[in-house]
């Protein structure tokens, strides 16, 4: 150990890389040392993003602003009714655009202290009290004969933007392993009708993810509303064969109270029956509509997490295990924010249970245009999103259409479509490959 000379402090000491420190006239091997300097390290950093994602629970609390200041101003502050899909649609996107992305990893050793830090739990949780103020406030809005047409459409889709970004919330709680942790997805899942969610994705998305028996996978050349269906249906089926068979495991029937479907069907049912009464009955159209446009989100983004893209098979003809290249992520900073990191999609894969804050980024993984937001309305509209994407996949696959998940009933009709642009992507990356720098 040397000083830097007179008058320095202590933190100018700087320690000669020795195999052992004299301390006390006591050797320390340098291990002890290394991990002295580990600890110190993950005691200096702290997550910049820490009161940041407050942006989240916050979105709900915008929804009830906006929805009271309607309810005391109607004729005056009519476009707040359209809050939600201007948010999402709009707001953010742009946001996205302007401050643009973040690549940055949390250290290794800073993991374990984000885990157990119970402050970002409670984030998530922050979200559904409000959830479900905006959502009884936006029924009763929407209830009154007062309330012109044009303005119940916009704060039914209002109500339904909100609960759905809800959903990420339950997709967040739903991979926690606590029972308060599991209620919670399904409290966050109910306005949306949508908690089979929290059985299907844990349990089947995540064990069939990539290949074309997974209903959440969408396919090359399958256009959001072909995909809309599928999904929708056979998430359902998915989620009660797989109940049903644990429930099986346990001896147990279908009808028990263990059963997490009928547990959640009974909160929605609640949910549901509560609203009415204090709304009236005219709320159940208007919390149905809202529910079916908040799922559709949530499709939608499946939608896009997944396009194309394929895990190969073995010589078994067994799946390879799910890796980064499976799922396309984006790093921009305020959806990332608002989904609580869902566009690191890879390392969610990888670590399901990893908690949002803890999420990485892989270089290797394959990357989106822009945000999970600004990619949704893109999605809608079948010719402007192929035209986005497709040659991105064809690309990922350096030109081997054969490694991709192609819609089967169009199959012929894009092998013939890319057939040019593959053996072009597939030279040009032999090329690259070979040349000497």
């Amino acid at each position: 150990m040397t000083f830097m000379g007179n008058g320095q402090n202590r933190a100018s000491l700087q320690f000669e890389p020795l195999d052992e420190v004299m301390i006390m006239g006591s050797q320390i091997p340098e291990a002890t040392v290394q991990e002295a300097v580990k600890t110190s390290k993950k005691s200096k950093w702290k997550d910049p993003k820490r009161y940041k994602w407050l942006l989240s629970p916050a979105l709900p609390v915008i929804g009830v602003a906006a929805l009271t200041a309607y309810a005391i101003a109607p004729k005056k502050l009519r476009a707040l009714a359209w809050t939600g899909p201007v948010l999402v649609h709009g707001v953010i996107p742009a946001l996205d655009r302007w401050i643009g992305e973040d690549t940055s990893n949390p250290p290794d050793e800073a993991i374990k202290d984000l885990e157990n830090d119970p402050y970002y739990n409670w984030i998530t949780k922050a979200f559904i009290p409000s959830q479900y103020i905006m959502t009884v406030l936006g029924a009763w809005l929407a209830t009154r004969d007062h309330v012109p047409m044009a303005d119940r459409l916009g704060i039914t889709v209002t109500v339904g933007a909100l609960n759905g970004i809800a959903i990420v919330t339950g997709h967040e709680l739903g991979h926690k392993h606590e029972k308060h942790n599991r209620i919670s997805a399904m409290l966050a899942l109910a306005p949306t009708f949508y908690t089979h969610f929290a059985v299907e994705h844990n349990f089947g998305h995540h064990k069939r993810v990539a290949t074309p028996e997974d209903p959440a996978s969408s396919r090359m050349g399958e256009s959001f509303w072909k995909f809309l269906p599928r999904t929708v249906i056979g998430g359902i089926k998915s989620a009660i064969e797989i109940e049903t068979q644990r429930l099986e495991r346990k001896g147990k029937g279908f009808w028990c109270l263990e059963n997490e479907l009928l547990q959640g069907w009974a909160i929605t049912a609640g949910f549901v029956g509560t609203t009415t009464l204090i709304c009236g009955p005219r709320a159940i159209p208007f919390l149905i509509a809202q529910g079916v446009y908040g799922a559709s989100l949530l499709e939608v983004v499946n939608y896009i997490e997944h396009y194309g893209l394929l895990r190969q098979k073995d010589e078994n003809g067994k799946y390879e295990r799910t890796s980064p290249e499976h799922s396309w992520n984006s790093n921009y900073v305020v959806t990332n924010l608002v989904l609580y990191q869902l566009q690191r999609h890879s390392d969610h894969h990888a670590y399901p249970a990893r908690s949002f804050q803890a999420l990485r980024h892989f270089e290797n993984s394959p990357q989106l245009p822009g945000g999970y937001a600004s990619m949704l309305l893109p999605a809608y509209l079948p010719s402007l999103w192929f035209d986005l994407m497709d040659r991105r996949v064809i690309e990922h696959y350096q030109g081997d259409l054969t490694k991709i998940n192609m819609d089967p009933e169009r199959r012929e009709e894009l092998m013939k479509k890319y057939e040019q642009i593959a053996t072009s992507i597939a030279t040009e990356d032999k090329e690259s490959t070979h040349t000497i720098p």
